[in-house]
């Protein structure tokens, strides 16, 4: 018998989550039964969930795209909208052996793995955050595909021989205005590093720096992909249209995503 196979065990949890104001308790109830591995480990992980510690956060992983996520303390939580954002990156590769992707304000590296394991085919893989804990993070997350990761600010992490020859670059760029920020919740607010959500006054002072270098690194015909907000959509695709890259935005009503696909020519 399983060691948390108990229904009043169950319960217990489920009602100590919903009196904390967690709307899934049963479902995280379950993923916290199913990380423990004592009863001590149990009641400090319910403890700390309660407490406002997001769940990623107090197991160590996140589920996105299928895949199982290694996120540590303070790294972003890769949201299930960008699954969106990584399905649309995928679906820009030929199939071409070998075609060059970049994972930029990478975090754990989640959209660079996802990529990767739903690509058909392999590819060159690079990475890159200025948040060292993010860093470690997606070394660990990408260490079976092969990938490159690197710590630095925006281009400037990546090697220069990339310059060019880049198929599908990804940026998931903070794009919450800075004014916004104490609207968050507190899972996002407290325990995320806020250069992770922080996208200046507008929400695309970050996208603005990627747009501008983008063409530069891009591979003709090569594509820069980006989420933003629904309300951003348009500032966004002006962005990256005075960029001189060709933009336009697509979305996805049950993800509540909005991904911006700007094409150099």
């Amino acid at each position: 018998m399983p060691l948390f196979s108990s229904a009043a065990l169950r319960s217990s949890v489920v009602s100590r989550l919903r009196a904390a104001g967690c709307v899934f308790a049963e479902d995280e109830a379950r993923i916290l039964l199913t990380a423990a591995t004592t009863t001590a480990e149990l009641a400090t992980m319910v403890r700390t969930r309660a407490e406002g510690r997001p769940l990623e956060h107090v197991v160590g992983w996140a589920e996105f795209a299928g895949l199982r996520i290694a996120v540590d303390p303070g790294v972003f939580v890769p949201r299930r909208r960008s699954e969106f954002l990584a399905a649309s990156a995928a679906a820009r590769l030929t199939g071409r052996p070998g075609e060059l992707v970049v994972d930029l304000c990478c975090g754990s590296g989640a959209l660079g793995a996802a990529v990767a394991a739903t690509a058909g085919h392999p590819v060159e893989l690079y990475a890159a955050d200025l948040d060292p804990v993010a860093v470690r993070c997606a070394r660990r997350n990408l260490a079976g595909t092969g990938a490159r990761v690197f710590r630095g600010d925006l281009f400037a992490a990546l090697p220069d021989e990339l310059r060019g020859r880049v198929d599908v670059l990804i940026a998931n760029v903070p794009y919450v205005p800075t004014g916004d920020i104490e609207l968050l919740p507190p899972e996002a607010r407290l325990h995320e590093a806020r250069p992770a959500l922080d996208g200046g006054a507008d929400g695309l002072d970050v996208l603005r720096r990627v747009a501008a270098e983008a063409p530069r690194w891009l591979a003709a015909g090569g594509a820069l992909l980006f989420e933003t907000s629904e309300r951003q959509s348009a500032d966004a695709l002006a962005v990256a249209r005075a960029a001189g890259l060709t933009a336009d935005a697509r979305r996805e009503e049950e993800l509540d995503a909005t991904v911006v696909v700007a094409r150099r020519g």
